[in-house]
Formats: structure tokens, sequence, C-alpha cells
């Protein structure tokens, strides 16, 4: 049975792929029988299932997964399977996709600004019923589109409230969110026209710091304090994040019970406590095996670069876990070093500094696995140069995180 097919930029692959994992090959056999000269992108299906059962069962609120972060319908069954029945979604095609696969889903719009013709469609032909809003402009536009519709008095509106920047590796302070004061007038406004209230807010993404979310609590306290009106839905967003070299988080229970306390504090007995993690859940379940064309020094010139799957190893300058492939010829050296990579198209921005450790003698015709790319990889490949190729094939490895310690402990697993 043929478990891969060949997509081109961000087609989604369609296929559902087997349930028995005897079924699937291993990323050494898989290279080893095929030799493929484009990238390969490694889907964990069990990975991904045993990821979101650990959030769900470890949370205790409702968790809507981030559906930007990866949109692979493969991903969306696998984190439905372990009990996802939430999705965030920031466009009309992320909202078809999810609805098509799953028609009793729960959908939430959350991008807080939005096409007009986007509200409407959600919300007449796809069930939306959740819309997220920081403006008075964004707000009117939600209520134009749909409060005439609204018969049955379903409508919920989440307030999303900036941040000051803080310590995420990727701020996201600048772009959304009402400050104070005008999340105050919001959550007035929106209230009358509301069967769902809400407050939300994103402390940014891969936030290490699990004293962020605290934080943010104490200012969410403060607007609820001051707006005084009832409130049933408080978001904590995402950010929520995972290993990398040089980067090893808190354990997630460190995440959640900061959260956990920060919503007792607010003494909202009736509100729901929502999460929108993306990375992890899905960083773990993918990687993607790329073969190195050229050596240059201490430079690797591979199949893959920032206008594929690896944008964030070149914007900003994410480092991820490595491994070498060779099927054949000498064992590698067991002495590594630090090396770059260079992308394959024409564009000297196609740079990732690294360093990423390998064997010292890694060379053309090599192939290199490169782990945690389940999350913000496959998504953002582009066409640019033509090099917009690439398969996605299902394997029954373990995640390949770099580090034995994050391996998926059998509870989970199970």
């Amino acid at each position: 049975m043929n478990l891969s097919r060949v997509r081109v930029a961000v087609t989604p692959l369609a296929r559902r792929f087997p349930a028995a994992a005897a079924l699937l090959p291993t990323v050494d056999a898989l290279i080893a029988q095929e030799r493929p000269e484009e990238p390969v992108h490694c889907f964990r299906p069990e990975a991904a299932v045993a990821a979101a059962r650990g959030f769900v069962g470890a949370f205790s609120g409702k968790v809507l997964y981030a559906v930007k972060c990866n949109p692979e319908p493969a991903m969306l069954r696998a984190l439905h399977a372990g009990g996802v029945d939430d999705f965030d979604c920031a466009s009309i095609t992320e909202i078809a996709l999810v609805r098509q696969m799953f028609p009793e889903a729960a959908i939430h719009f959350m991008h807080p600004v939005k096409a007009r013709g986007a509200i409407r469609s959600a919300w007449a032909q796809h069930g939306v019923r959740d819309f997220a809003l920081d403006s008075a402009d964004e707000l009117a536009k939600i209520l134009a589109e749909v409060r005439a519709t609204d018969t049955e008095g379903t409508l919920g509106l989440i307030v999303r409230l900036a941040l000051p920047k803080g310590g995420a590796v990727l701020d996201l302070s600048g772009k959304f969110g009402a400050a104070a004061e005008e999340a105050v007038s919001l959550l007035r406004a929106a209230r009358p026209h509301a069967a769902r209230l809400g407050l939300s807010f994103h402390v940014g993404s891969q936030c290490l710091d699990p004293l962020a979310w605290r934080a943010a609590l104490a200012e969410v306290a403060e607007v609820v304090r001051r707006a005084d009106v009832a409130i049933e839905v408080i978001d904590v967003g995402g950010g929520f994040p995972v290993a990398y070299p040089g980067m090893e988080p808190a354990p997630l229970g460190a995440y959640l019970a900061e959260i956990e306390a920060g919503f007792e504090r607010l003494r909202l007995p009736e509100a729901e406590l929502w999460a929108e993690p993306g990375r992890a859940l899905a960083a773990g379940a993918g990687s993607v095996v790329v073969q190195v064309l050229h050596r240059r020094g201490e430079a690797l010139y591979i199949n893959d670069g920032v206008f594929g799957s690896l944008a964030d190893a070149g914007t900003l300058g994410f480092r991820y876990p490595v491994r070498l492939i060779r099927p054949q010829g000498p064992a590698p050296s067991r002495r590594e070093i630090g090396f770059s990579f260079f992308g394959p198209t024409c564009d000297s921005a196609d740079a990732m500094c690294g360093p990423f450790f390998l064997p010292a003698d890694a060379g053309e015709g090599d192939w290199i696995e490169i782990g945690q790319l389940g999350a913000y990889g496959a998504c953002l490949r582009t066409g640019f140069n033509g090099f917009d190729r690439a398969r996605l094939v299902a394997v029954r490895d373990a995640p390949f995180t770099g580090s034995p310690a994050l391996a998926l402990p059998t509870s989970v697993a199970a």
C-alpha cells in the first residue's frame, strides 16, 4: 500500500492514513528504500494522538487547536482522535476544511480582523458562533453581518486584550489586542449582544516563562473588575512551548498550574476556561528529511530551506534537532561539528545559521532528518523558484525531539 503522495506548496493531503502502526514505515527504512531527492515530511500519527490526549487530560478547560499551526487533514484527524473537538480558525478556508472533516466540531473564528464576507459565510454556511474582536469597528462589523439572523441568541463575542511586550521567542504584542481601557469599553458594548462574552489574550509564541500567564491573568482580572459585566469565557490563548536545541521549557504542568491558579483568582465560577495550543500539540508529530546537495566548508546546501518548511530556522534562528541518515557507505564520523544550512533557491536569504550539529564528515548525498517540524513547517512552504514539491508520509517512529528526556511517556502514549 502506498502511504505517500507528492504535494505542491500548501495544498493539503487528503488521504487517510491506515491506523495500524505495522503498516507504516520507519524513517530510516523509507530513506534506504526510496533514496528521495525531494524533501519528505514524516508524520507520526500516534505522537499527535498522544499529544492531544496529554494536553486535553491535563487542562481543565476547553482545548481549541490552532489550525494555522498545521492544517494537514492527517494532523487534524489525529488530534481529533486524541480528544480535540474544538478548533481555533483564522480564515474561512480553515473553517471550511474543519467543517468538511468534522461536521459536529465547534469552530471558533479567533482572528480579530475579518472580512465581512468571511463573517457571513462562517455564520450562515458553517455554523460558527464565536468571533474574536479587538476594536469597536470589528464589533460593529460582526453585529451588522450576523445580528439579524441570530434568532436563537447564540452569538459568542471574545474580546482580545493587548499585552505588553513579553519574553516569548516570537512576540505577538504589536499587531492585535485592545488596550485595557478599550477592552473595558468593548466588553460593556458587546454584553447586550452576546450569548457568550469572553476575554482572551496571547502571551506570544514559544513562551518559555510560566509566569507570563500569571501576569496576563492579573491584567485580565483588572479589566473584568472595571468592566463589571458577566463574563462566560476566559481564553488564555496559545504560546505553549516545546523543546528545541538550546531551548528547554519547563514541563507543561508548570504552565497549566499558573493558569489554573490565575483563573481561580478571577472568581468567575460560571466562566469557562479556554486555551489555543498549536505548537505544543503538533511539533513532535512531524519532521522533514532533506538531502545534502553540496558541502562548502562547514555549510551544507540542502534541498529545503526558508522558502520551504524551514522558515523559522532562517527568520527566527530556530535550531532544530538533526540527525544524519546514511543508508550505505562508511559509518558517519563520531565527531560532530556545527553546520550552517543553505536552502535550494537562488536567493542568498535562504540561509539558516544554526549551528546544526552533525557528523563532521557529512556531505553530498547524505540525508538529514530535522525534527520538531510538525508545527509551522510544511504549512509555511511557498512555490518560490519552483522548489515547491514535497511528500508527506506517515511513519511509526517515536517523536524526534533530539532529547531522550522528551520521549513520549508510556502512560500518555497508551
